[in-house]
C-alpha cells in the first residue's frame, strides 16, 4: 500500500467512525432509558402495559447500526421520533412469558410477567413500540407509547447507592465493545469472594470457546455483587424458600431443573449505574439447572459439575440467539411449526434455508445427512435431522455441538459463524 492509499484509508475510517458517532449524538443523549413493562394474558390473548420508566447515567449499548437487529427474536422494541415512521433504534428479544405460552397451563387463567428493556435516551419525544411474535412469526400483541425525555415522572436512578462491582476484564476499545455483567444471586456478604472466583471461572469458560477466544478483547466484563440474606436459591419441590437478592428458584413452569428469576425489575435495580448490557446471573448452588433468554439474561448454577458447559450453552441462547439442537423421544415439544422457517441461525425446517449455512455444505451432501460418530462429529457440516425439541422435520448443521450436548467441547462451525457475525455486528 502506498502512502497516498494509506492516508485515504485512514481518512475513510475516521470519517466513517465520526458519522456513526454523529448519527447517535444527533438523536440521543449519553443516558439510558429503562422501560419496565408487564406482559400478561394466556394462549388466547396477550397484552402489554407500561409499568415505569427510568433515566440512568450513560448508554452502554450499540452506537452504530441503530436501526438493525442481528437476530429476529420473539419480539422487538422500536424507537421512532414522535409522529414519524423513521426507526432510530431497535432491538430484538425473547421472554419467559412467550415461553410460558407454549405450556398447557397457559390455556387457563392469565398470568403476568415483568420485562425490562434498555434503549438510548432520545433527545426529543419519541414513540416506543413493543411487539410480540408467536412461533409462526406473526405479531400477536403490540403496544405504542410516547416518551418525553423531560417528563418529571421518569425516575433518575443509578446516580447514587450503586451496587458494588469489580471489573474482571476491560475491552481494548470501550467505545465499541460488548458489555457483560455477572451478577451474584444467593451469595451473602461474606461469600462475595466465592462469587468473584465463580465469575472468573465462568468468564474463562466462555472465552475458552471460539469465536469468543479470538474476540476476547472486544468484551468488557464486570462482576456485580448484590447481597442475599440467605445462601443458595429456592427449591419449591422441596418446600425450600430462601430470601435472595433476585428471588430465583428451580421448578420454573414445574420443570425441576429450570432455574430462573421472574423478578426482572429487581435485577435491573441491582445493575443501575453499572456498565452493563448482557447479563449472566450466577446462583450459589450445586444443584443442576439454569436457563438463557435472548437479550434478557443467563441464569445458571455456579457449583454443579456441569456449571461451565451450561453457562457457555446458555450464553449461546441469551447473547447469540442460538436454538437448542437436541430432541428426545420422551420429551418432544412442538415449539417450531414445520411449515415455518425458524429465525434462529443454527436450525432449519428447510422452508427458507437461504442465508443460514447452505454455503458451508459440500455439494451433493444428502438430506438428511447420515450420522457421523467419533472424532470430528462436530465438524462435518450438513443437514442432520433432529433439533429444536423435535426428532423429525427440523435440522441442525452438525452431528454434535455445544448447543446440543454438554459433553461437546466446542460450538460447531455453524454456531461459531453465527456468533462471530453477532460479535462483528456490535463491534465493527
Amino acid at each position: 500500500m502506498n502512502k497516498l492509499s494509506y492516508i485515504l484509508l485512514v481518512m475513510f475510517a475516521f470519517t466513517t467512525a465520526s458519522s456513526l458517532a454523529q448519527g447517535f449524538d444527533e438523536k440521543f443523549t449519553d443516558r439510558t432509558l429503562r422501560l419496565d413493562y408487564i406482559f400478561s394474558g394466556n394462549k388466547t390473548r396477550q397484552e402489554i402495559s407500561l409499568a415505569d420508566a427510568y433515566s440512568i447515567p450513560r448508554w452502554y449499548g450499540k452506537r452504530q447500526r441503530l436501526d438493525e437487529t442481528p437476530v429476529e427474536g420473539n419480539g422487538r422494541i422500536t424507537v421512532r421520533p414522535h409522529g414519524s415512521e423513521e426507526v432510530i433504534y431497535c432491538n430484538s428479544f425473547s421472554t419467559l412469558f412467550q415461553e410460558w405460552l407454549t405450556y398447557d397451563e397457559a390455556a387457563g387463567p392469565s398470568r403476568a410477567f415483568e420485562n425490562v428493556f434498555l434503549v438510548p435516551m432520545p433527545k426529543d419525544s419519541a414513540d416506543i413500540t413493543v411487539e410480540l411474535y408467536d412461533n409462526r412469526r406473526r405479531t400477536v400483541a403490540a403496544y405504542t407509547h410516547t416518551v418525553a425525555p423531560g417528563d418529571i415522572l421518569i425516575k433518575h436512578i443509578g446516580e447514587h447507592h450503586i451496587t458494588p462491582y469489580a471489573t474482571l476484564q476491560q475491552a481494548a476499545d470501550t467505545s465499541r465493545c460488548i458489555r457483560i455483567a455477572f451478577v451474584a444471586e444467593g451469595y451473602r456478604k461474606e461469600e462475595m469472594n466465592v462469587f468473584l472466583d465463580d465469575a472468573k471461572s465462568a468468564m474463562d469458560a466462555i472465552f475458552a470457546h471460539e469465536p469468543f477466544k479470538t474476540s476476547k478483547d472486544r468484551f468488557n466484563i464486570i462482576a456485580v455483587m448484590p447481597e442475599s440474606k440467605d445462601s443458595g436459591t429456592s427449591q419449591p419441590a422441596k418446600g425450600l424458600w430462601r430470601t435472595t437478592a433476585l428471588g430465583s428458584h428451580f421448578d420454573t413452569f414445574y420443570s425441576s431443573r429450570y432455574l430462573t428469576t421472574l423478578n426482572l425489575r429487581r435485577l435491573h435495580d441491582a445493575l443501575a449505574g453499572t456498565p452493563y448490557e448482557h447479563i449472566i446471573i450466577l446462583v450459589n448452588t450445586a444443584e443442576y439447572g439454569g436457563g438463557g433468554i435472548l437479550n434478557s439474561y443467563v441464569l445458571t448454577a455456579a457449583h454443579n459439575a456441569q456449571s461451565k458447559p451450561v453457562v457457555v450453552h446458555e450464553f449461546g441462547h441469551s447473547f447469540g440467539g442460538l436454538a437448542d439442537e437436541y430432541a428426545y423421544e420422551s420429551e418432544q415439544i412442538p415449539m417450531y411449526p414445520l411449515d415455518v422457517e425458524p429465525w434462529e441461525r443454527n436450525i432449519t425446517t428447510l422452508k427458507d434455508f437461504h442465508g443460514k449455512w447452505e454455503d458451508m455444505i459440500t455439494k451433493g451432501t444428502p438430506v438428511p445427512t447420515p450420522a457421523v460418530t467419533g472424532r470430528g462429529a462436530g465438524s462435518v457440516i450438513g443437514l442432520y435431522e433432529g433439533a429444536g425439541y423435535s426428532l423429525k422435520g427440523i435440522y441442525r448443521g452438525t452431528e454434535d455441538c455445544r448447543m446440543r450436548s454438554n459433553d461437546t467441547p466446542e460450538f460447531c462451525p455453524v454456531c461459531q459463524k453465527a456468533l462471530q457475525d453477532l460479535i462483528d455486528f456490535y463491534t465493527k
